[in-house]
């Protein structure tokens, strides 16, 4: 059965052009849209997987296929980011950050320091944040953590991520759009969260710097 004929009205925008992304291309054109979720975060992962399980549940392509290609598309986005942090490496990551207003060597250096210490966690646990799911790989490529370490870590944590959405999308059929919705609020929280950081971080950095 056909996705689009399974709608009770045509999807218009992301949703839309992903749906007919899956409808030719199957379950590599799941792997490549959410592939895409690491190289451009306005993609949102949280709205495919929903579609690749209702897409399975339309028959398109069985579950077990849905969760290999959409948790392939995550490694394989996430290997690409990480060798991008590897190219441009430390020294000139440093160089590029010390050009940024009110931002210090020592904030790197610590932020180096954390990473050495939580890396592990945080690869892991970052692929099930929305944003940080999409970054997580460059200071992980910055910081030259082993690629085989790097690679299980974010496949188990991808995995289970996908495993939530994807199972979600199929035992909602029609319906995956309130998985979306939820995964909305989500991430408008962490968006609200880095952004009250942000903002913390610049007026504690200007107050410091009216008193010096």
């Amino acid at each position: 059965m056909d996705l689009h004929l399974a709608q009770a009205e045509p999807l218009g925008g992301l949703a839309g052009w992903a749906v007919g992304l899956m409808d030719s291309l199957g379950g590599l054109g799941a792997a490549v849209i959410v592939g895409l979720d690491n190289l451009f975060p306005p993609i949102p992962s949280e709205l495919v997987l929903p579609l690749a399980g209702f897409s399975a549940s339309q028959g398109t392509f069985s579950l077990l296929e849905a969760l290999a290609w959409t948790t392939f598309g995550s490694v394989a986005g996430a290997v690409i980011v990480y060798w991008l942090g590897a190219l441009l490496g430390r020294d000139r990551t440093r160089a590029l950050l010390l050009r940024i207003p009110l931002v210090k060597a020592s904030d790197f250096d610590r932020t180096e320091a954390w990473f050495a210490k939580h890396g592990t966690k945080a690869v892991f646990f970052g692929r099930m944040v929305p944003i940080f799911r999409s970054l997580i790989s460059l200071p992980a490529g910055i910081e030259r953590m082993p690629f085989g370490r790097f690679l299980v870590l974010t496949t188990l944590g991808s995995l289970i991520w996908n495993t939530l959405f994807v199972f979600a999308g199929y035992l909602l059929g029609a319906n995956w759009h309130v998985m979306n919705d939820y995964a909305g609020i989500f991430q408008y929280a962490v968006i609200g969260a880095v952004a009250i950081a942000l903002v913390v971080f610049v007026v504690t950095r200007l107050r410091d710097r009216v008193r010096a």
